[in-house]
């Protein structure tokens, strides 16, 4: 009965009923051998050693600017006096008032709060994301 020594540097998968896959490099090609296959499998390439990437690693690419002008984008337009004589922006901060009075109690599932909070906070997002899109597409040229 001979014995196989794998080194340290082979990485080994564990797969069902502990049957094992093993990965040995040599040179460039990749050597697989499992249980379920009978002989070696040769693979050109090694793998998933990509160096390819889709897009920059950087694909945030904050810019305070944009936080800072789509604050004051969404600010301006909630506060404009619309639903009933009272702005949306007035209708959120005015409600956690009342909230914070009984505190150690949440919000009631009925209360109005949740339908302020909810409404400015995706109104706030989606201008955040447009300026980021519009702000960065502009930067690189994409409407030009």
């Amino acid at each position: 009965m001979a014995a196989t020594m794998v080194s340290m540097a082979t990485p080994i998968v564990a797969g069902l009923s502990g049957s094992s896959i093993t990965a040995r490099r040599t040179t460039s090609k990749v050597n697989l051998t499992s249980a379920f296959v009978g002989g070696k499998v040769q693979t050109e390439r090694p793998v998933s050693m990509s160096r390819v990437t889709c897009f920059q690693r950087n694909w945030l690419r904050k810019d305070l600017s944009v936080v800072g002008f789509g604050l004051i984008g969404w600010i301006a337009p909630s506060s404009l006096p619309i639903i009933n004589g009272n702005s949306l922006t007035g209708l959120f901060l005015g409600s956690i008032g009342p909230e914070l009075a009984h505190f150690p109690t949440g919000p009631a599932l009925t209360s109005p709060f949740w339908l302020w909070m909810v409404t400015w906070h995706v109104g706030l997002f989606i201008v955040l994301t447009l300026g980021q899109i519009g702000f960065k597409g502009r930067q690189d040229g994409y409407w030009s």
